[in-house]
């Protein structure tokens, strides 16, 4: 197989932030009966009726807590799910809803993006959570992820 030298690369500037946002999420469903206003608003809104809530936060910024040139995008996509999603079943809960908000640099094309996003879409996918929201902006150097999981008991 022959390698492509030259890779696509499309600059996150060229979509703008909505352009980037609406891009993004195409790939995400929403699932969970408790989810009645997803991406797309200004906020998400949520009806878990008599049950209890549970909300928990990680940030993951590079070159703390994750190094690129050891961890795929798609990896850390899939990671950055998953470290959340575990906080708020150790609490012995059902986790049903994530955001998901990225600080980027320019040096990160559209492409990485895509590959980041795939692993987080591979990961609500399996764990069953909605992708609910988030916030995108931009970054002085590297990349910031940040998820907050959101759980019912």
């Amino acid at each position: 197989m022959i390698e492509d030298k030259n890779p696509q690369r499309t600059s996150i500037a060229q979509l703008g932030e909505f352009g980037l946002i609406d891009h993004l999420t195409k790939n995400f469903e929403i699932n969970q009966p408790s989810t009645l206003k997803g991406i797309g608003d200004d906020a998400a809104v949520l009806d878990f009726k008599e049950k209890k809530v549970l909300v928990s936060t990680d940030l993951l910024i590079e070159g703390v807590h994750f190094d690129l040139a050891y961890m795929p995008l798609k990896h850390l996509g899939y990671k950055a799910v998953v470290v959340n999603v575990s906080d708020i079943c150790a609490m012995n809960a059902k986790p049903t809803q994530i955001t998901v908000s990225v600080a980027v640099s320019n040096r990160f094309p559209l492409e990485a993006l895509d590959e980041l996003f795939a692993g987080i879409t591979h990961a609500a996918r399996e764990y069953n959570v909605d992708v609910i929201g988030g916030d995108t902006t931009s970054s002085q150097k590297g990349l910031i992820i940040s998820i907050t999981a959101i759980g019912e008991a």
